[in-house]
């Protein structure tokens, strides 16, 4: 019998790693075959784990593939980059995460492993129980991967078996054709329904931290059928596919709130640092729903180190200030009173000036964006952000701060998920990335039971939106409604719920998705250029230094307000060089030719010439 590969790639590192005494006496490692690795628990947990490690997503939600390459904040308003999709210029060979080869590192290769593992477990001897718990783990897994080369091309092949890289079964991998659309959101439910039955609500195990829970299941379940409700795969409207949705993200409330999950007490960075789980297995974080775990260690087996925080934050915070944020990100936040900033019903109690754009903002701006002027975190002893330039008289040219050089070309930077009590991180620091949010399943039920036209002030979409408001830290009007709108009909409850996303997932891999899914894509952002708010300190006389670098933090302290008043002048200057134009097609991608080529059976999709119908 052959030995199985995730046990020669992997599990001989852990099993030299680990005290596995019990396992390691029944046999030399090296010549273990599959029918003994799936016999015993403590080795089929090192396989799962792998299995995990090669398909949880990282920060900002990537997934590796061609989106996630880009940046999805690049993709949007959130912050400025340009690539093919915002351009307008793709192609059939701009995604191709369907992959050609039978390699561990791309989608089918992916799905094999987890094939192979569920095809081994079932042929083991373990308990029927035990085999449940781990193959719905699997489960999970193959379902993720599956929906995200739904979401990408529509339907794709479906293959539950594990088939070999040589020989017949080669051949019908070549062979395979597309699955309907309607078919892989079938398979991907039937996987999640089997983990939602076997998976447990909570791990008791500190250890297991990490693991999926059903709760976390049924939120996935949530998000996978709401995408399929949308407007991007159900044109139509069909109302079955938002009940369904409706129900699955009722059921991860449900599920969730029993154990011990739900909102996060405050919206700040300790939303990301608070981990792990309680010797009863309640979590530390009730907000973090999925996980991909982190360690802040400079050896780890499966090298899941942490490179964001030092990416994210600010130079003079010693990071390398790498994601900022637009303005039009920043002026997507409401105001204190949750209205808008700007626009239609926009905030009277708190106006908004691009000379204060800080002041009065909904907590969330704070907590997401570091702007020129504001505090970091305890290890700076109350000192502040600069990204403001100065002219020099004697060259002739305009220089940024000494914290700004060559860092934030918007005027922000990105201190959402940052750890403010660290002054100088590694590359490993260990926060770990939270794929699913409690707020998210709030959000999906609320977007879900609007468009079924549950309304009413006791229901979901208004509940579950003050919720999360509440939470933010805005007002609660003198209507409690958090700055929301009385009686919205239902295109204006989704816009709001859409908003709502658009603030509180910022900068979590989602909004480009959400705006696809919607399909409002074009509507939203063709035609549109993102800009960066330039401060500039205002000229005095003959200096050519930056004259308040020795006073700004004492005049900020007393009164940021005076020093912008006294000392900045603020404009706009666009980022991007030509507008917005998202194509039509960007909502199925083409199948690249180089799969096409490998598989005569791969038919393209009709949005790129093929006869392939993703909506079917």
């Amino acid at each position: 019998m052959k030995k199985i590969f995730v046990i020669t790639a992997l599990s001989l590192a852990v099993l030299s790693l680990t005290n596995c005494k019990k396992v390691l006496e029944k046999s030399d490692v090296g010549n273990f075959t599959a029918e003994q690795i799936f016999n015993d628990s403590t080795t089929v947990k090192l396989n799962v784990d792998y299995i995990y490690s090669q398909n949880q997503p990282g920060w900002f939600g990537t997934t590796g593939g061609s989106i996630h390459s880009a940046g999805t904040y690049n993709l949007t308003e959130e912050s400025q980059g340009s690539n093919v999709f915002v351009l307008g210029t793709a192609t059939i060979e701009s995604v191709t995460d369907l992959g050609v080869a039978n390699a561990a590192n791309n989608s089918y290769g992916k799905i094999r492993i987890i094939n192979t593992f569920l095809r081994d477990l079932n042929a083991g001897t373990l308990d029927i129980a035990v085999k449940r718990r781990f193959a719905a783990q699997a489960y999970f897994w193959r379902a993720y991967r599956y929906f995200e080369l739904a979401k990408l091309y529509g339907g794709v092949p479906l293959i539950l078996v594990p088939l070999n890289a040589v020989g017949d079964e080669a051949k019908q991998l070549a062979l395979t054709p597309r699955a309907k659309t309607s078919e892989v959101f079938a398979q991907v439910k039937r996987d999640l329904d089997s983990c939602v039955k076997y998976l447990p609500a909570k791990w008791p195990k500190q250890a297991d931290y990490g693991r999926i829970t059903s709760g976390a299941a049924a939120a996935f379940m949530g998000r996978v059928l709401l995408t399929y409700a949308s407007p991007e795969f159900n044109p139509s409207n069909d109302i079955a596919r938002w009940q369904a949705a409706y129900d699955a993200s009722k059921t991860a409330v449900t599920l969730l709130s029993a154990n011990g999950f739900g909102l996060y007490s405050k919206f700040d960075y300790t939303m990301w640092t608070t981990e792990g789980g309680t010797s009863t297995g309640a979590p530390l974080n009730p907000e973090a729903v999925l996980v991909t775990g982190y360690n802040n260690s400079t050896v780890d087996i499966n090298m899941n180190n942490n490179t964001f925080d030092n990416g994210a934050r600010p130079r003079s915070v010693s990071g390398s200030g790498s994601y900022t944020p637009s303005y039009e990100m920043s002026l997507a936040f409401p105001m204190l009173d949750g209205k808008p900033a700007t626009g239609t019903g926009a905030s009277t109690k708190y106006p908004y000036t691009l000379a204060t754009f800080y002041k009065n903002r909904d907590p969330r701006f704070n907590a997401t964006i570091a702007y020129n002027g504001a505090t970091w975190g305890s290890v700076m002893n109350g000192s502040r952000v600069w990204t403001y330039y100065y002219y020099s008289a004697s060259s002739g040219t305009t220089n940024k701060t000494t914290e700004a050089t060559a860092a934030s070309n918007t005027g922000f930077y990105l201190r959402k998920g940052v750890d403010e009590t660290k002054a100088s991180p590694s590359t490993f620091i260990g926060t770990d990335w939270i794929e699913i949010r409690y707020a998210e399943v709030l959000l999906n039920l609320a977007e879900s039971a609007a468009e079924l036209n549950k309304l009413g002030l006791s229901d979901e979409p208004y509940a579950n939106l003050i919720a999360i408001r509440k939470r933010a830290g805005i007002e609660a009007g003198t209507d409690g409604l958090y700055g929301l709108t009385a009686g919205m009909s239902r295109v204006d409850l989704v816009a709001a719920i859409m908003k709502e996303r658009q603030i509180e997932f910022a900068f979590e891999g989602k909004r480009f998705f959400d705006l696809r899914r919607r399909k409002l894509l074009e509507s939203t952002l063709n035609g549109t250029k993102r800009n960066a708010l330039v401060i500039q300190l205002n000229r005095s006389g003959t200096l050519a230094t930056d004259y308040i670098a020795s006073t700004r933090e004492a005049s900020a302290i007393t009164s940021l307000d005076a020093l912008y008043a006294s000392s900045f002048t603020l404009s706009l200057k666009a980022l991007d060089t030509q507008n917005i134009n998202f194509q039509a097609g960007n909502y199925f991608y083409g199948i690249p030719t180089a799969a096409i080529n490998n598989n005569i059976n791969l038919q393209q999709n009709n949005t790129w010439g093929g006869p392939f119908d993703p909506l079917q």
